[in-house]
């Protein structure tokens, strides 16, 4: 799905899954967003929010970080304050990476996984990564600031088979 909203101030995007068999090493999905600059809107990221960080100026902040997918409804909560995020930035990237630290594991190995993009209580998107089954990682959102200052959001879910770290580096790369 590719919804052109536009005015974007605040955003949302939650992620859940089901836990790992018992006996299963745990299954870890992480939210990442990468922010990108104006001159540079495709090139490295300025700096990235994911698990143990926040922007520097608190514009973009996780604010549930599950390890396990335990737990009712979203597992993991990201907020993206667009409307406080400084000019020199243009761009914001969100994907989400599943650990790999015991072994590979894809989408496709994942149960009941589901994604929501929300601005208020309206949801801008929604996917299960049905569409990339055998990906470790995918973009799931992307913000993008015009010229007149205001943020559109575009949703495509987009897989890679990488790392979370090597997928940090490329998720911000043009689409195909």
């Amino acid at each position: 799905m590719n919804t052109p909203n536009k005015d974007i101030d605040k955003a949302e995007v939650r992620i859940k899954w089901d836990p790992s068999p018992a006996g299963e090493p745990a299954t870890d999905l992480d939210i990442i967003a990468a922010t990108y600059a104006s001159d540079a809107p495709f090139g490295s990221p300025v700096y990235l929010v994911h698990f143990d960080s926040r922007a520097p100026d608190g514009t973009i902040t996780l604010n549930r970080d599950s390890k396990t997918g335990q737990g009712f409804g979203f597992d993991e909560v990201m907020t993206l304050e667009l409307n406080r995020l400084s000019d020199a930035y243009s761009r914001v990237v969100v994907g989400v990476a599943i650990q790999q630290r015991d072994g590979r594991k894809t989408f496709g190995q994942v149960e009941q996984t589901a994604v929501q993009i929300l601005e208020g209580y309206t949801t801008l998107a929604e996917d299960d990564f049905s569409g990339v089954p055998a990906a470790t990682a995918a973009v799931v959102a992307e913000f993008t600031r015009d010229a007149a200052g205001s943020w559109g959001f575009h949703s495509a879910i987009r897989g890679f088979d990488a790392d979370p770290e090597a997928f940090a580096a490329a998720m911000g790369s043009r689409a195909d």
